[in-house]
C-alpha cells in the first residue's frame, strides 16, 4: 500500500502476501482445527484459548485483509496500465489482435498439459494448492480443468510495438473451453483451489528412521486433511454445493475468494521500464579480501565481519572454497537448516571430501518445506563420503554455523541466517568468520554434540540454546536492572524477527518498569505490549529484516551479540541455537551504528503502539535505514 514503493515492487508483495496466506492456513489454521477434532475434554484444559472462537476470528480478519488486498491490487494494475505494462485481469481486456497468436499457444503449448476431471457421482481427488476451473455444463454435468501453472509459466507473454501484455493462461483456457467441451454447452466456469494440512506427524519421531518416515510424509502432504477450500466469490450456489460434495468439504473449509488463486505467480511479471523496480544495489566489495589471495589468512590477522545483502556473499562461498582445496584444512563441519537448490557451499563439500578432508554435515531435514530438498542434497553429499547426520529426536537444529580445521587452527563461521546464497540477496543477515580460540573450541564443542551426543561443558563465551540461552539471557537483562537501580545508565537494545516467549517478555517488562531502557526492533510476532521505557520499532522494506542482534550497556562495557535464535519457545526450547558475541571493537562499533540507523529510521520503520497497531512515525530527518546502512558501508 506504501505509494513510495516503486509499482512492480508492490505487485511482488501482493505476490509474497498470497504465498504467506497460503502457508498460514496449510499450517497454523490446520493446526487449530485439528485441535477442534481432538476430544476437547484432553486438549481444551490444557490451553490458553478458544480454538473455534480463534478460528472465526481469523476468518473475520483475513476477509478484511483480502478486501484490502482487492483493492490494492486494482490500484496498482491501473498505475502499471499507465506505464504500458498490462495484466489483463478479464477476457474482455485481451485485444482482438492478440487472440490468434494466443490461440496459437494454446494449441501449441497450454493443451499437452489439459486434464479433464468428469464430477460423477463419485467424490474426486485434486492436487494440493494447485487451481482449477470448476466447469457446469446446461446438461447438468460437471468437470473440472487443471492450470498447469506448475509445468509452464502462469502468464501468456505478448510484446506489441508500445505494451507489454501478460495473460493469465486461465483465461487462455477459458477462451477455448469449446475445443475441451465441442458437444456441451457451458453455463459457468469458476477458478477453485485446495489448500491441504501441510504439517508432518513426526510425533513418534524417537524411534524409527526419521528420514524415512519424513519421505512418507512428504508424499502423504498431497492427501492432507483440507484446510482451505477457495473458490470464484462469483460461483453459483448450485456448483459450490455440487463440488462441497464431490470434494468431500465441510462448511468451516469453504473461503470466497476472486477470479484468480496462486497470486504468487506475479513475481513471474518483468518490467518494461527501470522506474518499475528499485534500482540496482551492486554488493560493497571489501577489498582487502578481494586482494588476498587467502581468507584464512586474513581472519588470523583480524575477524572479518560481513552484512548481507549490502555485502557479497562470495565471500562466504571464498570461505568453504578455500577449504575445499587448501591442503592444511584437515576437517569441516557444517550445520544446514535451508540449503539453496544449487548450493555452491554444498559443491564444495562435496570437493573437500573428494579432496581427501573429513567432513561432517548435520542436516536439519525437518526444516518446513525444505524437506525434500535438504534430503537430496543430503543423498549427494552422503554419496561423496561426507558424513550426514540428520534431526535430533524431539528438536531442530536452526543453528547457522561452521566449522573448519587445521592441525593448529580452528575458523569458525558465525551467522544469523541460512548458508543459503538465494536468500542472502534479499535477506538482511550478519555472517561473522573468527578463528578466536574461544569461539572456536566451544563451536566444535556443538558439533560435537551434534555429531556424536556428546555433552559439551559449560559455554562462557557462545549462548547456545539448550545449553542455559534463557538463563544467560536473563541475568544480562538483570545486570542492567541492577545498574538501574543504582543510578547508572541502562540500555538493552534487541532485534529480533519474534518475540513471543513468555518469561523473556517478563523480563523485558520488568527491566523497563526498573528504568531501563528497552528498545526492541521486532520484525513478526510481537507479544509484548509497549510502554513508557518499552518502545517496538519494526522495518518493513526492500529487504527482509532477518539478522539477530543483542545488545547490553553493561555499565559503558558494551556487549553485543549476534545469533540464530528469535526470543519464541521454540527457540529457546526446543531448538539448537547459537549466538555468539563480538569481541573486535571496530567490528562491535559497526554493529551499533547498523542498530542506530534501524531505531531512527522513520522512513520505513513503524512503531508498534500500545494499542498494537503500527503507527508511523513522522519523517523528521528521512532516515531510511537499509539505505543508509548501504551508505554508511560503502563508506567502511
Amino acid at each position: 500500500m506504501d505509494e513510495s514503493v516503486p509499482l512492480l515492487e508492490r505487485l511482488r508483495f501482493i505476490a509474497i502476501y498470497s504465498s504467506n496466506l497460503d502457508e498460514f492456513f496449510r499450517v497454523r489454521v490446520a493446526d487449530i482445527r485439528n485441535i477442534i477434532q481432538i476430544d476437547k475434554k484432553k486438549i481444551y484444559k490444557k490451553i490458553e484459548f478458544s480454538p473455534k472462537e480463534t478460528l472465526s476470528e481469523i476468518h473475520k480478519e483475513v476477509e478484511q485483509q483480502l478486501n484490502q488486498f482487492g483493492k490494492t491490487f486494482r490500484e496498482i494494475l491501473k498505475k502499471l496500465e499507465a506505464k504500458n505494462l498490462i495484466i489483463c485481469t478479464s477476457q474482455d481486456e485481451i485485444p482482438a489482435s492478440l487472440r490468434s497468436d494466443i490461440l496459437h499457444y494454446f494449441k501449441t503449448q497450454i493443451a499437452a498439459y489439459i486434464k479433464v476431471i468428469p464430477l460423477g457421482g463419485k467424490r474426486v481427488f485434486i492436487d494440493n494448492q494447485c487451481i482449477y476451473l470448476a466447469v457446469r455444463f446446461s446438461s447438468g454435468g460437471e468437470a473440472l480443468i487443471n492450470i498447469p501453472s506448475d509445468k509452464i509459466s502462469r502468464f501468456y507473454y505478448q510484446k506489441t510495438s508500445d505494451k507489454d501484455y501478460y495473460i493469465f493462461i486461465d483465461d487462455v483456457i477459458r477462451m477455448h473451453l469449446d475445443m475441451i467441451f465441442p458437444k456441451e454447452k457451458i453455463v459457468e466456469c469458476c477458478s477453485i483451489k485446495l489448500n491441504k494440512n501441510a504439517d508432518l506427524n513426526l510425533d513418534d519421531e524417537y524411534h524409527g528412521n526419521l528420514v524415512k518416515k519424513i519421505e512418507k510424509q512428504i508424499q502423504k502432504r498431497n492427501l492432507g486433511v483440507p484446510s482451505r477450500f477457495l473458490y470464484d466469490s462469483a460461483m453459483s450456489s448450485t456448483l459450490l454445493q455440487s463440488l462441497t460434495e464431490k470434494l468431500n468439504l465441510t462448511k468451516d473449509d469453504l473461503s470466497a475468494g476472486g477470479r484468480y488463486h496462486n497470486m504468487n505467480d506475479l513475481f513471474q511479471v518483468r518490467a518494461n521500464d527501470p522506474s518499475l523496480e528499485y534500482p540496482k544495489q551492486p554488493a560493497i566489495a571489501k577489498c582487502e579480501v578481494i586482494k588476498s589471495r587467502s581468507l584464512f589468512q586474513l581472519i588470523e590477522e583480524q575477524d572479518q565481519i560481513f552484512h548481507f545483502p549490502y555485502h557479497s556473499y562470495d565471500y562466504i562461498l571464498q570461505f568453504f572454497n578455500e577449504a575445499a582445496i587448501d591442503p592444511e584444512v584437515e576437517e569441516i563441519n557444517v550445520t544446514f537448516y535451508r540449503m539453496a537448490k544449487n548450493s555452491i557451499i554444498g559443491e564444495a563439500l562435496i570437493s573437500a571430501a573428494k579432496n581427501g578432508k573429513k567432513v561432517a554435515v548435520f542436516m536439519e531435514v525437518k526444516a518446513r518445506f525444505d524437506e525434500e530438498n535438504n534430503l537430496q542434497w543430503a543423498r549427494r553429499m552422503q554419496s561423496a563420503g561426507i558424513k550426514i547426520v540428520y534431526s535430533l529426536p524431539g528438536l531442530k537444529v536452526h543453528a547457522k554455523v561452521a566449522l573448519v580445521k587445521k592441525k593448529d587452527r580452528m575458523y569458525g563461521f558465525f551467522g544469523t541466517g541460512n548458508l543459503n546464497e538465494k536468500t542472502s540477496e534479499i535477506y538482511c543477515d550478519h555472517g561473522l568468520l573468527s578463528c578466536n580460540a574461544d569461539m572456536t573450541r566451544e563451536l566444535s564443542n556443538v558439533f560435537q554434540h551434534l555429531l556424536t551426543k556428546y555433552t559439551p561443558p559449560v559455554f562462557e563465551h557462545l549462548i547456545v540454546s539448550q545449553f542455559g540461552a534463557l538463563e544467560v539471557f536473563q541475568e544480562k537483562i538483570d545486570r542492567e536492572i541492577r545498574h538501574a537501580e543504582a543510578g547508572k545508565e541502562a540500555r538493552i537494545i534487541i532485534k529480533i524477527n519474534n518475540l513471543q516467549e513468555q518469561q523473556m517478555i517478563a523480563k523485558l517488562y520488568e527491566a523497563a518498569k526498573k528504568g531501563v531502557d528497552v528498545k526492541l526492533i521486532v520484525r513478526s510476532i510481537c507479544c509484548l505490549v509497549p510502554n513508557k521505557n518499552l518502545k517496538v520499532k519494526r522495518i518493513v522494506d526492500r529487504y527482509l529484516e532477518h539478522g539477530r542482534a543483542f545488545y547490553f550497556h553493561n555499565d559503558g562495557a558494551q556487549e553485543i551479540y549476534l545469533g540464530s535464535a528469535d526470543w519464541m519457545n521454540r527457540n529457546l526450547h526446543s531448538r539448537i541455537e547459537v549466538c555468539f558475541p563480538i569481541y573486535n571493537e571496530e567490528i562491535k562499533q559497526e554493529i551499533l551504528s547498523i542498530l542506530k540507523f534501524q531505531w531512527k529510521d522513520d522512513v520505513k520503520g513503524v512503531w508498534l503502539s500500545p494499542k498494537i497497531k503500527n503507527e508511523r512515525p513522522e519523517i523528521e530527518k528521512e532516515i531510511r535505514a537499509q539505505t543508509a546502512i548501504y551508505d554508511y558501508l560503502k563508506d567502511q
